[in-house]
């Protein structure tokens, strides 16, 4: 057995968690560049904080999905008002933009010399600047992960810079920072970090520190995933439940990485305008299908078969739920919450084969269960149509 577990320097869990930020970031520097979404009012109060502890503030906007040259914007406003510390406030986009503005601040040359697939893959050779990590949503997951996802419309893909040296040095979840997000969004999110969950819990890469975030995450969404969807503001508890499970889901892909739902998810967000997690929502209970599938058809081994009857146990709550079971309960809250149909974003079966071929080659499909060939790829993609 050998594997490895690396995550944020510190990570503060608690409901208030937030309101010590300022003294957290002033350990790192003086001059913060805050991250953020597309509204920058929300950062206020964050903005507020740091400034009692006597640290000034630049406000930098994340409009929808980071792109390579959101980056370099931010990368260039730091520079000019002398940022010594980043910190992403906000969903999966805010807080990867964070993580990249981080490390180009540091780091010598072009963003596209480090970017994987479409770049060198260069490794960084420098720390990245002091980043701290506050994330908004229950879902992504990415305030521990050692990766940013950035997309590039030039090359219609999302790509990502990875390295060690994107690790927070402190991530801050303050489960009260969800409590107003809407619906559509709790929803979304919210099956990002149950596919998080159930990829590195299946897959090839599982180890016993993994497993056991993921068997806690996933009793948490089971219990509480509905409820917060349902109640929004009024279900701290279960906002809760969901932002532990995202955390989770957030340390359980940086060390074992995911499957054919992210395989899939990295080129259809960069292909088209299409929010990540509901795109992993979309798919997921057919990619956990055709992994089954695939599994019995081949003669795959049974630990793995027996990994997806225990997310069905803990899914399900019932000691005798198989496999199958697990599926249907996915494909049944996936209904439940409305999440859309692939189609709703302008995907059809036209993009099956370039989807198919980028989804292959993905570096998240290499850690699913099983090698899928690609007629079963095209039926995963074509059954979230």
């Amino acid at each position: 057995m050998r594997f490895e577990f690396a995550t944020a320097t510190r990570i503060i869990f608690g409901a208030g968690a937030v309101r010590e930020i300022g003294r957290m970031a002033k350990q790192f520097g003086e001059r913060a560049l805050i991250v953020s979404g597309r509204d920058l009012s929300r950062a206020q109060p964050l903005g507020a904080l740091l400034r009692e502890q006597g640290l000034e503030t630049t406000g930098f906007s994340v409009t929808g999905e980071p792109e390579i040259a959101t980056v370099q914007r931010g990368v260039a406003l730091a520079r000019q008002v002398r940022c010594d510390l980043v910190i992403g406030f906000g969903g999966g986009s805010a807080l990867d933009a964070g993580k990249a503005i981080a490390a180009m601040l540091t780091n010598e040359g072009e963003l596209m010399e480090y970017l994987e697939v479409i770049g060198h893959s260069k490794a960084l050779s420098r720390p990245s600047a002091p980043f701290i990590a506050i994330p908004t949503t229950a879902g992504t997951g990415t305030e521990v992960t050692r990766n940013a996802v950035l997309a590039s419309p030039q090359h219609r893909v999302k790509v990502s810079l990875r390295s060690a040296f994107l690790l927070p040095k402190i991530a801050v979840v303050d489960p009260e920072l969800t409590c107003d997000l809407p619906p559509s969004l709790t929803a979304s999110t919210g099956l990002d970090a149950l596919t998080q969950l159930i990829e590195p819990y299946v897959g090839l890469k599982a180890n016993p520190m993994t497993d056991a975030v993921c068997v806690e995450g996933l009793r948490r969404v089971a219990h509480s995933f509905r409820v917060a969807f349902e109640r929004g503001p009024q279900a701290a508890s279960a906002r809760e439940d969901m932002a532990v499970a995202s955390l989770f889901g957030g340390l359980a892909l940086a060390n074992a990485g995911l499957g054919v739902v992210h395989g899939f998810a990295g080129p259809i967000g960069g292909m088209f305008p299409a929010p990540h997690g509901a795109v992993c929502a979309a798919l997921l209970p057919h990619g956990m299908a055709a992994n089954l599938a695939a599994l019995r058809q081949r003669g795959g081994s049974a630990q793995a078969v027996n990994r997806f009857d225990e997310v069905a146990r803990l899914l399900t709550g019932r000691a005798t739920a198989t496999a199958d079971e697990g599926v249907e309960w996915v494909r049944a809250l996936v209904a439940d919450l409305k999440i859309p149909p692939l189609r709703a974003y302008g995907v059809t079966r036209d993009h099956t084969a370039e989807l198919v071929q980028k989804a292959a080659k993905a570096s998240s499909t290499k850690a699913n269960p099983i090698s899928l060939a690609p007629d079963e790829l095209a039926r995963v993609l074509e059954s979230a149509l």
